[in-house]
């Protein structure tokens, strides 16, 4: 199977053999029964011995304090006599070549294919996930297939992938994993993006934008209540993530999945756009996402396509640059407009690009600068 069938296949949805000996049955293995032989025992990074064989995680803002034998909230971390290890280094759980704009990422490498990967686990517990039977999941319950960082780099310049993307579950639950792999994939002229809901404290935060190029943050809502009753975590942190990410330097984009009832509330969604634009600027894009019933949240419509019209143009009415409507495909909300004479630049159907009107970093039209990272 040479490249582009790879990934027409990959695309379809179909079982495909990803690396030799492993196959995959759409983004999950089908292979590599899951087992406690399988883990990995690698010391975790961000973290503070206490008396009695007890430790304090540092690594996300939950700050586990845990007893020997047992593990994180996350369930991937585990303190074994003293010594935190992660049990999920170079175990691949998921593993597809995806365009960046499925991430999404729109202003980064627009057309490009991401070498995509997971492992079992996340910090969070959103009611909503729509990966849930791989974040949610410990990873003995989970078939996997390791894969080091060394092999990743190598099977992802197999196929010729200019980017690897760290996605679906939550990448902060396997750091150690996706730094190693990073650094180790910059030194090959591969870029590093990173898929999160951006529950990570300041310093690992600081480590890791050093090795990446791109993140995408999920904001899941703009208020505390949601994030308790919904997501199982803090909204500040995540805040402080976007602004720490947006200081570096680092491209960021920001994904807003809208429920109906929920977080659709538009004074809310006018707020939240104020904050952004104050403490970030303008050019960092913003994704409404249209939600799907999913997991435990299976009570609720999709979200109306009124609504995420209506929510992107309070966005821009509050000066926002970069609005997206995302999961509508071919809604005129996916193109990426010139924020200085209005002309479409990306003509966007879903994942795919249709006509590209600039010239480097510019619009061809009046040459406005373009934010983000286009070659």
């Amino acid at each position: 199977m040479d490249r582009r069938d790879f990934l027409k296949c990959s695309l379809s949805g179909c079982s495909l053999c990803l690396l030799p000996g492993i196959s995959a049955a759409g983004n999950f293995f089908a292979g590599s029964s899951p087992s406690a032989a399988s883990l990995s025992r690698v010391e975790a990074r961000y973290y503070r011995k206490l008396p009695d064989r007890e430790i304090r995680c540092d690594l996300c803002p939950r700050f586990c304090q845990l007893g020997d034998k047992e593990r994180g909230f996350c369930g991937v971390r585990e303190n074994q006599d003293g010594r935190y290890y992660t049990l999920v280094y170079g175990q691949v759980a998921s593993l597809n070549v995806d365009p960046i704009e499925k991430k999404p990422f729109f202003h980064f490498l627009p057309g490009s294919e991401a070498f995509s990967l997971a492992t079992a686990g996340c910090n969070l517990s959103c009611r909503f996930c729509q990966n849930w039977e791989i974040s949610q999941m410990r990873p003995e319950q989970v078939k996997s297939v390791s894969l080091p960082p060394e092999d990743l780099v190598a099977s992802c310049e197999r196929y010729d992938c200019p980017v690897i993307a760290y996605t679906y579950t939550e990448p902060v639950v396997f750091f150690e994993y996706m730094y190693d792999s990073s650094l180790l994939a910059r030194k090959k002229g591969i870029r590093n993006v990173v898929v999160t809901a951006g529950y990570i404290n300041p310093d690992p935060l600081a480590d890791l934008l050093r090795v990446v190029e791109a993140v995408k943050v999920d904001l899941k809502a703009f208020n505390q209540n949601f994030y308790s009753e919904y997501v199982r975590g803090e909204l500040q942190p995540v805040l402080q993530t976007i602004k720490q990410i947006a200081r570096s330097g680092t491209w960021l984009e920001i994904v807003y999945l809208v429920i109906p009832t929920l977080n659709d509330n538009p004074s809310e969604i006018r707020d939240m756009c104020r904050y952004l634009r104050s403490e970030i600027g303008p050019d960092y894009p913003v994704h409404f996402s249209r939600f799907h019933p999913m997991y435990l949240v299976k009570n609720l419509p999709p979200t109306p396509v009124s609504t995420l019209e209506k929510l992107r143009e309070v966005a821009l009415a509050e000066g926002l640059h970069h609005v997206y409507v995302g999961n509508v495909p071919g809604h005129p909300g996916e193109n990426t407009y010139c924020p200085k004479c209005g002309k479409l630049i990306i003509e966007r159907y879903g994942y795919v690009i249709r006509k590209k009107e600039m010239s480097g970093n510019k619009c061809r039209y009046c040459g406005q600068v373009i934010a983000g990272v286009w070659s």
